[in-house]
């Protein structure tokens, strides 16, 4: 089991008490860890006393700033790759079924393109196919990590690290592609309210023809190479 993965996974989901309690064993497991080298730690260990030493109320504000309320800065992986397409749907119920065909269950409210869940699932896999299902995301890490460092968020040390850990180098015009989305206002209410309502997206059926697995998420990921269709106005 690969323990960076499910640490940043941690990291980089909702901050709470739980979290804010666990500080010392999560630094006992960066320690512990072998696929990160000295830097890598260093910039996850500054990453926990950074939200842990926040009041929790502090923190999850700050998380729902930068993650939920920002959509260039979404953790969930297809946001990057098929934005509004109707390709966005299919993809996430290929992605679900890989999960499930491996057994590792959602819960009904869980998106299987959040990336602390991508990287659970990810930390289970066997060195080869963890490497394949990483490689084929580095680019959006990538560009996620810039856009992190422009706004001078500590949340950019997890991207670092996890470029580190991946042998994939990330292609810099993918990279470029995706930076070149305008930044969102996080205090405009009302586009946001609207993004949530064209991105509803519903799960079972539909089952195409290629198989699910690293393959196929990779087709996926890579959509990103080309413009995403755009929606039917209905």
């Amino acid at each position: 089991m690969a323990n960076a993965l499910k640490i940043i996974s941690t990291l980089l989901s909702y901050p709470s008490k739980d979290l804010k309690d666990a500080a010392l064993e999560l630094k006992a497991a960066v320690l512990d860890d072998g696929l990160t080298g000295e830097p890598e730690k260093a910039l996850l260990n500054e990453l926990i006393d950074d939200i842990t030493s926040r009041d929790v109320y502090e923190a999850q504000e700050r998380y729902v700033e930068l993650f939920d309320r920002t959509r260039t800065l979404s953790l969930h992986l297809f946001e990057h790759v098929h934005g509004e397409s109707r390709d966005r749907g299919q993809a996430m119920v290929d992605l679900k079924q890989m999960y499930e065909e491996q057994g590792f269950e959602l819960s009904v409210s869980d998106l299987p393109d959040f990336l602390p869940m991508f990287l659970e699932f990810a930390s289970i896999q066997i060195e080869n196919e963890r490497e394949e299902l990483l490689g084929q995301t580095v680019h959006i890490l990538s560009a996620l990590r810039q856009r992190l460092e422009k706004k001078k968020s500590i949340y950019a040390n997890a991207f670092q690290a996890l470029e580190a850990i991946i042998s994939t180098q990330a292609d810099p015009a993918v990279v470029e592609e995706i930076l070149s989305v305008p930044d969102d206002d996080p205090n405009d209410l009302e586009a946001l309210d609207a993004v949530w309502e064209e991105e509803a997206i519903t799960f079972g059926g539909g089952q195409g023809e290629e198989d699910c697995g690293p393959d196929r998420l990779g087709r996926q990921m890579r959509a990103a190479r080309r413009p995403a269709p755009q929606p039917t106005i209905q």
